[in-house]
């Protein structure tokens, strides 16, 4: 699917401009042009890429076949963006995917591109098209207004885990069992991707902000630094989430060692009372007395098969009763 949102200068927006009116839009100089790549193939959108806009072969070439982590490249008159967004599943366990999400930034324009439906594009495209002020500012506000909302984005997903933790540490106190270690492991390799995105999504936008490019005007890189501030915000959010699941595992380790001796100290008291009776019963034997009269009926096949029937049920019934108090 190709979206093309287009501003002329001093007109309203339209959103049903054709390809074969992008080149006269990329001319206009006081016009705005956002074009919207999504799960289109690369034969269609590379000859748009490099025959009507003129991006360079490798910059189209990384938009279009590779995967990337966050960064920021400077090709004079436009600028090449990898950002990424992000997303929790949790289905077997806490996971995150990364989506890409490909920009090309000009004087007038701002191209993107992505494989996945990402809905951060979704809502800033909405918004501009409910309200035209949203493309009365350059271009540059316009990225501006999508990095802000990823990083909107990066916030829902950070409280979600949060909440993870939470139940998860109330489940280690409560009852833990193998499936809570499982889902602590899950919930340390998500806050471990989410670093990995938040890090070098943190330098592009410090480079906005702080960079000279000709096609950021300098009164826009506050909003930038606004963003940056946010991202670094996260990722010290994310540092003490990753300490409190550090911590968790602590705490389920103790809570299992503890379990531990309680079922020591149970069954090392059920061995203590039976252990004099087991040494009675070893050094006599059961034949010691004699009966004065006869007991025929406790010596004959019946009374052995009951025996037998005892002597085989009782450990089993112990087994059952461990296994339902949790002891295995």
């Amino acid at each position: 699917m190709i979206r093309i949102l287009y501003r002329p200068e001093g007109g309203h927006s339209r959103s049903d401009l054709k390809l074969e009116e992008l080149p006269p839009a990329l001319k206009d100089p006081g016009g705005l042009l956002w074009v919207d790549f999504q799960a289109e193939p690369p034969e269609i959108c590379e000859p748009i890429l490099l025959q009507t806009f003129g991006f360079h072969p490798l910059a189209v070439d990384d938009a279009l076949q590779e995967t990337h982590v966050p960064r920021v490249d400077d090709w004079g008159s436009y600028l090449y963006l990898v950002l990424a967004a992000i997303r929790l599943h949790d289905e077997s366990g806490p996971h995150i995917d990364t989506l890409e999400l490909d920009a090309f930034l000009g004087h007038n324009y701002l191209v993107t591109h992505h494989d996945l439906p990402i809905p951060s594009v979704d809502q800033v495209w909405i918004a501009c098209q409910r309200d035209e002020r949203h493309l009365e500012k350059d271009v540059d506000h316009l990225l501006y207004k999508l990095v802000d909302e990823l990083a909107a984005s990066y916030m829902v997903v950070i409280e979600q885990l949060d909440d993870a933790i939470e139940n998860t540490q109330d489940e280690v106190f409560e009852k833990p069992t193998s499936s809570t270690l499982e889902t602590i492991f899950a919930l340390k390799r998500a806050l471990i991707q989410l670093r990995r995105v938040l890090t070098p999504q943190r330098e592009v936008l410090n480079k906005l902000a702080r960079g000279d490019f000709a096609v950021i005007d300098a009164q826009d890189r506050v909003f930038f630094r606004d963003v940056y501030d946010h991202l670094v915000r996260m990722h010290d959010i994310t540092e003490s989430l990753r300490d409190l699941v550090g911590g968790a595992v602590d705490t389920y380790l103790s809570v299992i060692n503890n379990r531990m001796n309680d079922i020591m100290k149970t069954l090392t008291v059920i061995t203590t009372l039976f252990m004099p009776i087991s040494f009675v019963a070893g050094f006599f034997g059961m034949n010691f007395f004699a009966p004065a009269t006869p007991l025929a009926a406790w010596t004959d096949q019946p009374a052995f098969v009951i025996m037998l029937a005892v002597t085989l049920l009782t450990p089993i019934g112990i087994l059952l009763w461990i296994r339902r108090r949790g002891w295995l």
